[in-house]
């Protein structure tokens, strides 16, 4: 797989930010946000810099019941050939439901749902994500999503759900190390028995984002610092693997340019002393 290095989220709020931050090999954009014949000036020129574009797609839905918005595929493709990816990403989630095969209205959650770890569940995301597979014209990987609840009846473990769309579709998997640290607070779900059973062979990249705990549960913000438990998980990660490459997400409450450095140092010290202990 294609060594990406240590990158950040493109916002338009921290563009400025992200030029002057040194040691960035690549940035991700969120799909939906980017026209592909108008970027943004300040991505254009991380481009001609040579700095890597991966986008991110959030509104696919591939967990959901319905077949993929052919629409919704030509975009995500026309981004990706714009921006000169090597990869796209989006997630195991659905965001609608609905519509007149049901007899009711189509609803848009405007958020990632998580899908039930049933052989069902699997079937229909497996054919989902051959058909995205045909229409992209580069390799595809998916999330896992941060969650608050269980659906009742699931059969599969996280590995064993991930396992199988790995085996039966020869997707690659982007793992969000923040979310399996929200499943282990608001799930209950060791994130390292999480990690023991993830076919890590199929990893494209690692997310790395912050949250808060209020209340007992987890929020996966995006808008606070990454902490040490977060950290800890990747630390877990790379102790398996070399990931091929980590981005650090940040979506709101932006900081200065030292605050995401150290962000960034903080990763990059990760995963340096897993080399050195992988190479003891």
């Amino acid at each position: 797989m294609e060594r990406l290095g240590t990158g950040i989220g493109w916002r338009p709020e921290i563009a400025a930010e992200i030029a002057e931050l040194p040691g960035v090999d690549w940035v991700e954009v969120v799909a939906e946000n980017v026209c592909p014949g108008h970027l943004p000036d300040a991505l254009q020129e991380l481009r001609e810099r040579g700095t890597t574009v991966v986008p991110h797609g959030v509104s696919l839905g591939l967990g959901g019941a319905d077949r993929p918005d052919p629409g919704r595929l030509t975009a995500l493709a026309e981004r990706a050939e714009a921006l000169g990816a090597p990869l796209v990403t989006e997630h195991i989630a659905f965001v609608r439901a609905g519509g007149p095969l049901t007899a009711s209205p189509r609803m848009e959650a405007g958020h990632l749902l998580p899908v039930p770890r049933t052989r069902d569940a699997l079937d229909v995301l497996c054919e989902n994500v051959r058909i995205a597979q045909e229409a992209l014209p580069v390799p595809l990987a998916l999330e896992n999503i941060a969650a608050l609840i269980n659906w009742p009846g699931e059969e599969l473990t996280e590995g064993q759900f991930l396992t199988g769309l790995v085996e039966r579709t020869g997707v690659r998997l982007l793992i969000d190390v923040a979310n399996l640290h929200t499943n282990h607070v608001n799930r209950g779900e060791d994130p390292v028995v999480a990690l023991d059973g993830l076919p890590l062979e199929a990893l494209a990249y690692v997310h790395v984002a912050g949250g808060v705990e209020r209340d007992g549960v987890w929020h996966d913000s995006h808008a606070h610092p990454v902490t040490r438990p977060v950290l800890d998980v990747l630390a877990e990660l790379c102790a398996r693997t070399t990931p091929p490459g980590v981005l650090l997400e940040r979506d709101e409450d932006f900081p200065g340019i030292g605050e995401l450095s150290g962000e960034l140092d903080a990763i990059r010290t990760v995963l340096k002393e897993a080399r050195h202990v992988r190479a003891a």
